[in-house]
């Protein structure tokens, strides 16, 4: 019998109250986020949230690597490609609707969860990986934290409400995060708001007993909130925290990028000298890109700088089913993790020849007006 893609169970604390832990269970794929486990986790979390005995959640990935490195990208892929046989004609987004709409509610749900949710983000976490750390109420980084948006790789663009929240940071960081796919350690994480915590890795089972241990009075929402807040207080070490990589170039950075447009900003980052080594890495990843992921990027938090959470969501799975249907997913999947040649074909050869009417295809809707699937996210029950 097989491992369950998730695993789950109920640390017991004092006075019949329970701090439930969800443990994503596919170390080999660097706890990729399937359909199945995204499925897995909505009903255990709905469940959590109106047990009145539930007083916290604990979210992890297994394995010493990962918390979660992203999408199961391969299966999107296969469903792109026909199980992955040659391109089928005429793919209608059926796979890449569901996926992406049972992902998106279950980040909209942790974002939105009414009990105190610690994301344990150690290892790698990328992608849909960050999706699900951006929404914890306490989200923990450790020395091995290493996050990144890297979808310019596979010609997709910022997820996961990535929309949303990389406009949080100051101006032009977001961009180049999107724009390079640039990573990220724990200090970064701090430094840009992406983190709350620094733990340093061998406390974690030290922490959950804390957590186990502590008070959480009368289980209210500010009992719950400060109890938690109490355990990681003593157990939080910023001293341990690797240096800064964004900081300290953040003017530089924020020159790079500027205001004007992203043909512009890649121009000026890929003609940028500096030999710093992570600056070095970030050009590299950007001139290998996508063309089209530069101007999805830069148009989505343009479009989405005043917008809500949920109003990010809407919009995000509409890019994210047309880029599955009319760009350049599938190429970038097969160059960089199936056929692994690191050469992808993308459908435009630069950022300044990507014609503004397949930029507009990719932003239009593919259902009806009313029926985007996530149209509920966020009303009233």
């Amino acid at each position: 019998m097989s491992d369950p893609v998730v695993s789950f169970d109920e640390i017991p604390v004092g006075g019949g109250a329970l701090i439930g832990r969800a443990c994503l269970n596919s170390p080999r794929t660097l706890n990729a986020l399937s359909l199945d486990m995204i499925q897995h986790l909505e009903a255990t979390l709905e469940n959590w949230a109106t047990d009145d005995r539930v007083v916290a959640v604990w979210l992890e990935g297994s394995g010493d690597k990962a918390f979660c490195a992203g999408g199961d990208v391969v299966a999107l892929y296969r469903s792109l490609n026909n199980e992955g046989g040659a391109a089928s004609a005429g793919y209608d987004g059926t796979f890449a609707e569901a996926y992406f709409t049972a992902e998106y509610r279950l980040d909209y749900r942790l974002h939105t969860f009414p009990k105190p949710l610690l994301v344990w983000g150690d290892g790698i976490v990328m992608g849909g990986g960050l999706g699900l750390l951006a929404g914890g109420y306490q989200r923990i980084v450790t020395e091995t934290t290493r996050i990144a948006m890297p979808e310019i790789t596979i010609g997709l663009y910022p997820d996961v409400g990535a929309s949303w929240f990389l406009h949080k940071m100051p101006e032009g960081v977001g961009a180049y995060l999107g724009l390079t796919g640039a990573q990220l350690n724990g200090r970064d994480a701090l430094d840009l708001g992406m983190a709350d915590r620094f733990v340093p890795r061998d406390s974690r089972d030290a922490l959950i007993a804390a957590l186990s241990e502590a008070d959480y009075g009368d289980r209210s929402s500010s009992s719950r909130r400060a109890a938690v807040q109490a355990v990681l207080d003593r157990f939080e070490n910023r001293a341990e925290a690797p240096a800064a990589q964004v900081w300290p170039h953040l003017d530089h950075i924020q020159a790079l990028v500027g205001r004007d447009d992203p043909a512009a900003a890649v121009a000026r980052i890929l003609a940028d000298t500096c030999d710093d080594e992570w600056l070095a890495a970030n050009r590299k990843r950007l001139a290998k890109g996508c063309p089209m992921t530069a101007h999805l990027v830069w148009r989505m938090l343009e479009r989405l700088r005043h917008s809500s959470l949920a109003d990010a969501f809407r919009d995000e799975l509409v890019l994210s089913v047309q880029c599955c249907k009319l760009g350049d997913v599938a190429e970038g999947v097969r160059a960089l993790l199936i056929e692994k040649d690191m050469s992808p074909n993308w459908q435009h050869s630069t950022v300044a020849s990507v014609p503004e009417a397949d930029i507009q295809a990719l932003l239009t809707p593919p259902w009806a007006q009313g029926k985007n699937p996530l149209a509920d996210l966020g009303q009233p029950a």
